[in-house]
C-alpha cells in the first residue's frame, strides 16, 4: 500500500492504482477511511461496502492533472450546490473542478438487488431549477460546468409538473434546461400533441426505462420551437410533385419478456434548418418547402412495455 497525493488531499492506504504517462494518478483504490477537502464539503471515498446493497469498493478517477474525476463515497454525504443541498453515494467532476453529476444512491443492481430495492431506500429531494422549486425521487442530476443545472433524472413512477412553452406539462423520466435556463428537453407523462412545421403530431416516449434524462422525447430549440419529438401513434407520408412517396413510421417489436405482448418502437421526427429528418439518419431529410407531409394515425396494434417482466 501506499500514498497517493491530490490536489484535495492525501490518499493513504492505497492498493492499486493506474498511472497517467506524466506520471499521475489515473484512479485507485483505497482501503482505509481518507477525508478530502473539496469546495462542496468533506468526501470519503468508499473504502469497504457497508451491506449488500452497495457495489464492491469502486476506484476514484482522477484527470491528468490531478483534478478529481469521480468518487464514490463511503456513506451517502450531502453535498453543497447552486440547486440547494444534494446527498450524494456517487460524484463525477468537470475538469475545472466543478460538480457534472450528483447520484444520490449507487446501489448493485443484481439479480438479489433490483431497481425497486434502490428506489425504496431512495427519499424525495427538495432543490432549485430553472422552472422553479422541485421536489422529487430523483436517479441522478447533471450540472454544466458553469454550475447551472443541465438535466434531472427521475426514478420511475416519478413525475414532476412544470411550465414549458406549451403549457402545464406532467414529466417523466426527464427534464433538460439549456445553460441559459430554458427547456431543453422532456419526457410527458402522457401522449401529448405538439404543433410542428409539418402538422400536429402526438408525441411520446413508450419505453419506461431509461440510463439519464438528458434527452427525452420532447426536444426544444432554445427560443421554445420545437426541433425533435418522439412518436408511437403517427406516421408521415412524404410526396413529391413528380409522385415519388415515401412513408415513415414507428416500428414494433417484441415484448422483452417473451410473451405475446408487441410494442412500438417511436419513430423520432427531427425539425432542423427547413428539413425534415426521420429516425435522426440523413438519407432520410426531407426539404419543407419542396415535398408535402400528411400526418397519419397509426393502427393501436401494440402495447405498453413494462418494467420488468414480474408486473
Amino acid at each position: 500500500m501506499s500514498t497517493v497525493r491530490t490536489i484535495y488531499g492525501d490518499l493513504s492506504g492505497v492498493e492499486f492504482r493506474t498511472l497517467y504517462s506524466n506520471g499521475k494518478t489515473d484512479g485507485c483504490l483505497v482501503t482505509e477511511a481518507n477525508s478530502l477537502t473539496t469546495p462542496y464539503g468533506t468526501l470519503v471515498p468508499q473504502y469497504e461496502a457497508e451491506d449488500m446493497g452497495r457495489r464492491t469498493v469502486k476506484p476514484m478517477y482522477f484527470y491528468k492533472d490531478g483534478a478529481l474525476k469521480s468518487i464514490a463515497l463511503q456513506s451517502q454525504t450531502m453535498l453543497k450546490t447552486t440547486v440547494g443541498p444534494i446527498p450524494a453515494e456517487l460524484v463525477t467532476f468537470h475538469k475545472n473542478g466543478s460538480i457534472k453529476r450528483i447520484f444520490p444512491l449507487d446501489g448493485k443492481l443484481s439479480g438479489f438487488w433490483s431497481w425497486k430495492n434502490e428506489f425504496a431506500l431512495a427519499t424525495s429531494l427538495f432543490f432549485r431549477s430553472p422552472v422553479g422549486n422541485l421536489a422529487a425521487k430523483v436517479i441522478g442530476l447533471q450540472f454544466y460546468e458553469s454550475g447551472a443545472l443541465k438535466s434531472i433524472t427521475l426514478w420511475p413512477g416519478q413525475t414532476l409538473t412544470i411550465d414549458t412553452p406549451m403549457g402545464a406539462v406532467t414529466v417523466r423520466k426527464g427534464l433538460a434546461f439549456y445553460e441559459s435556463g430554458a427547456i431543453r428537453s422532456f419526457g410527458p407523462l402522457k401522449k401529448m400533441d405538439i404543433p410542428t412545421p409539418i402538422g400536429i403530431i402526438s408525441s411520446y416516449d413508450n419505453e419506461p426505462n431509461g440510463i439519464h434524462g438528458d434527452v427525452n422525447s420532447v426536444q426544444l430549440a432554445e427560443d421554445g420551437s420545437i426541433e425533435a419529438l418522439s412518436t408511437v401513434d403517427h406516421a408521415i407520408h412524404v410526396s413529391a410533385s413528380g409522385g415519388a412517396a415515401e412513408l415513415f413510421h414507428p416500428g414494433v417489436k417484441n415484448n422483452v419478456c417473451g410473451d405475446e405482448r408487441k410494442v412500438s418502437i417511436p419513430m423520432k421526427v427531427r425539425f432542423e434548418k427547413r428539413q425534415v429528418i426521420f429516425h435522426d439518419n440523413p438519407k432520410f431529410s426531407f426539404d419543407i418547402e419542396a415535398y408535402r407531409f400528411e400526418v397519419r394515425m397509426m393502427d393501436a396494434v401494440t402495447k405498453e412495455p413494462m418494467y420488468s417482466c414480474s408486473e
